[in-house]
């Protein structure tokens, strides 16, 4: 009999302790849900999100905000959801600059990419690709590869600035083909471009979005995806991977996180509508469009990813010996 009146109590507590739970979920959000995006408008976070926007706050029954909050890189707007409540009306859309690449670039960051909070999902990830300028004398990695190692230190490559994804993927790209080819920073991804265009740079590491305008005047050749495997839309372009082996492309998603400590009903609910948009057919059709592909995976494998990342980084930026400033 106590073992029986035993499990009673058991059940009738597990149950008191599993309603609170549904109701939170149930009521929540009682009041709009700001995306903050820590860049300005125009950016493809900012895209994103305001493709996003509608759905989501049809899906969630209240109000969604895209809210830019640009600066210092991302970091103003990042360290805000960082101190917010955790109730999860204030979240934050963005990519590694703010959680990878800041760790290692800047010296005072004021909140841990980690401990302060709470990955939701990844939701995207551009398709990059590998571009030259037409007037370099090669149709293919391989022979850009032997071109290099016949002139070292002749070739250069172009990124939006020391630390950016695209001169991660340029570094990695010198260690596993074994080249000497000279990093010079730009401004930003459109100046970048423009220079591998104008002839200033031999090379480029770019969003196949910005790029095939380009690619269909002729202006820029592509020689491979910066990818896992071949992209869809463009089938006769190899991964880079097939010619230089253990090629991993450096993180470059474009992610949801809330602050630390975001309760776990609310963290699931906003799961639960981020994916649930992400795959609406009009969503993830602008989202093809973009040269992107929709990744939208779990809290735990976001935070994989994340620390995943965050090791490839410290790599390639110990062996390119940057600094923090």
């Amino acid at each position: 009999m106590r073992g029986l009146l035993r499990l009673v109590l058991l059940l009738v507590s597990g149950a008191g302790l599993a309603a609170p739970d549904s109701a939170y979920s149930q009521s929540w959000p009682a009041r709009p849900v700001r995306i903050i995006v820590p860049f300005p408008p125009g950016n493809g976070t900012d895209i994103l999100a305001r493709l996003m926007m509608p759905k989501m706050a049809q899906g969630l029954g209240q109000a969604v905000i895209v809210e830019n909050r640009g600066g210092a890189n991302g970091m103003i707007g990042a360290e805000a959801v960082a101190h917010a409540a955790p109730d999860g009306t204030m979240i934050l859309f963005t990519s590694p600059s703010t959680h990878v690449t800041s760790i290692f670039l800047s010296k005072n960051l004021p909140y841990d990419p980690i401990k302060d909070f709470t990955p939701i999902t990844a939701a995207v990830e551009p398709v990059t690709v590998m571009t030259i300028n037409p007037s370099l004398p090669v149709n293919s990695v391989k022979e850009l590869i032997e071109y290099a190692k016949k002139n070292p230190g002749k070739l250069n490559y172009s990124s939006p600035g020391v630390g950016a994804v695209f001169h991660m993927s340029g570094e990695l790209f010198k260690l596993g083909a074994g080249v000497d080819i000279v990093h010079v920073p730009y401004k930003g991804a459109s100046p970048a471009l423009a220079g591998v265009i104008a002839g200033e740079v031999s090379i480029g590491f770019n969003s196949l979005a910005s790029v095939l305008p380009h690619l269909r005047s002729g202006k820029l050749k592509v020689l491979a995806v910066l990818e896992a495997k071949r992209y869809a839309g463009l089938p006769q372009i190899p991964s880079i991977g097939e010619v230089v082996p253990g090629f991993v492309k450096p993180a470059s998603w474009f992610g949801f996180f809330g602050p630390a400590a975001l309760p776990p009903p609310v963290l699931a609910r906003l799961h639960e509508e981020i994916v649930k948009t992400l795959n609406a057919p009009d969503v993830h059709a602008k989202i093809d469009e973009l040269a992107m592909t929709v990744i939208g995976n779990t809290p735990e494998q976001f935070s994989v990813m994340l620390k995943t990342g965050i090791d490839q980084y410290g790599r390639l930026i110990k062996a390119a010996g940057i600094q923090p400033e």
